[in-house]
């Protein structure tokens, strides 16, 4: 499968401005600024569908261990209702306490993506700033 001519938008708006010579307009600099900013986008994206795909993941395993754990409960109690091994107030307190991990381990999977995302848009703000000072420290033609 051969891709189309203009798979790369930014090479359409580079086509279509490298006609146009403007003194002290560096349009190739201009498109790569944005093509960076777009690429840095989509990195943050990935971390932050990453981390989605996590929560998810966690999701289904906290719901898989409670279902296990009721059917077992279940399964004792209808087998032998006097027999039980363990009182039910002990299997709330095991239940609550397996819950407020589960909590926590969702809420740092959490942050741990939203820091990588931020940590990547600002890293390009910062470099986008230092491309801009830069460019208005270039003498004019």
């Amino acid at each position: 499968m051969t891709k189309p001519e203009y798979s790369d938008p930014f090479s359409q708006f580079s086509a279509m401005f490298q006609q146009y010579k403007l003194p002290g307009f560096d349009v190739q600099a201009i498109l790569d600024a944005r093509r960076k900013d777009v690429e840095a986008l989509a990195a943050a994206n990935r971390v932050a569908f990453g981390g989605m795909e996590a929560l998810r993941d966690k999701q289904i395993e906290i719901l898989r261990r409670a279902l296990n754990d009721f059917q077992g409960i279940a399964q004792q109690f209808a087998t032998s209702p006097a027999n039980a091994s363990s009182n039910p107030t002990e299997v709330v307190q095991k239940a609550l306490h397996q819950a407020l991990a589960d909590m926590q381990e969702i809420a740092q999977k959490t942050q741990q993506a939203q820091t990588e995302a931020y940590a990547i848009v600002t890293k390009r703000i910062e470099e986008a700033a230092k491309e801009l000072k830069s460019s208005l420290e270039q003498p004019k033609q």
